[in-house]
């Protein structure tokens, strides 16, 4: 939808824990008071967000991340005529924890580059179709992130290669069909920030890597076989054509098409 300078592009992604994605420009909209029941995860691109939260003003600057709790009512404006351009995340309520709803009223802005830098990364992912493991381990991450900062402190896993080598089995078996963190979280009995650290820990790579680099290594293996790209996509577990390219070419250098000549 646009309506001359003012831009938005909203859509629900297919990730357990996100129920909406937000990416608009704003020139003359301000959003008067309103609530939300999920959390609010908002960075700024250009241009700064003035905002009210809990009766007492703020500013969402490019260099943080703004988080809005559920339920605590916030308004929004531009902080000059050029407007402003952002992204937000709106997470489901458990995502990150109604318990820690106070601590984010009290200190809404977080000056975290590493975290605004992941933020960035998930809202690229979002935009790619077939790469959910890579979203839902970016978000699980993200979110053990801002209950570190909500709760005063880092929660680390400590070292588990039996846990790293469980995962691994489970991808293993589960390349075609994928696996997703809310599944090998069930399976596993572990939390899915501490399933993903455990992994890279023993692996040095994420879960998402490894599945994506075995679906490859399959790929080769049928492309070889004289199976056309398109169908060796559909085999191997890809969403389409383009998505096995796309990751073909990062990891082998060359295209599916030339591979097989």
């Amino acid at each position: 939808m646009a309506a001359g300078r003012e831009r938005v592009k909203a859509w629900r992604p297919a990730i357990d824990g996100i129920s909406e994605v937000l990416h608009a420009r704003f020139t003359e909209h301000a959003y008067p008071l309103h609530v939300h029941d999920a959390w609010t995860i908002l960075i700024v691109d250009e241009g700064m967000v003035r905002y009210d939260l809990d009766r007492h003003e703020h500013g969402a600057l490019e260099g943080l991340v703004t988080v809005l709790p559920p339920d605590v009512p916030h308004n929004g404006r531009a902080a000059s005529a050029y407007g402003f351009r952002k992204r937000v995340l709106y997470l489901d309520r458990d995502a990150i924890g109604g318990d820690l709803i106070g601590h984010a009223v009290d200190h809404p802005g977080l000056a975290d580059l590493e975290l605004r830098r992941a933020i960035d990364r998930l809202h690229g992912t979002l935009l790619r179709p077939g790469d959910d493991l890579e979203a839902e381990s970016r978000l699980a991450l993200i979110c053990d992130r801002f209950r570190g900062h909500l709760a005063r402190r880092e929660t680390l896993a400590a070292p588990d290669p039996c846990l790293a080598r469980d995962l691994r089995d489970l991808l293993d078996a589960r390349v075609r069909e994928g696996l997703s963190l809310r599944e090998a979280s069930g399976f596993l009995r572990r939390h899915p920030a501490h399933l993903i650290r455990a992994f890279t820990r023993e692996y040095a790579m994420a879960p998402h890597q490894y599945l994506i680099s075995r679906r490859v290594d399959q790929a080769r293996h049928l492309l070889l076989r004289g199976l056309p790209p398109g169908a060796v996509a559909a085999e191997t577990g890809f969403y389409d054509q383009s998505h096995l390219t796309r990751h073909f070419t990062r990891i082998l250098g060359v295209s599916p098409a030339r591979y097989a000549s």
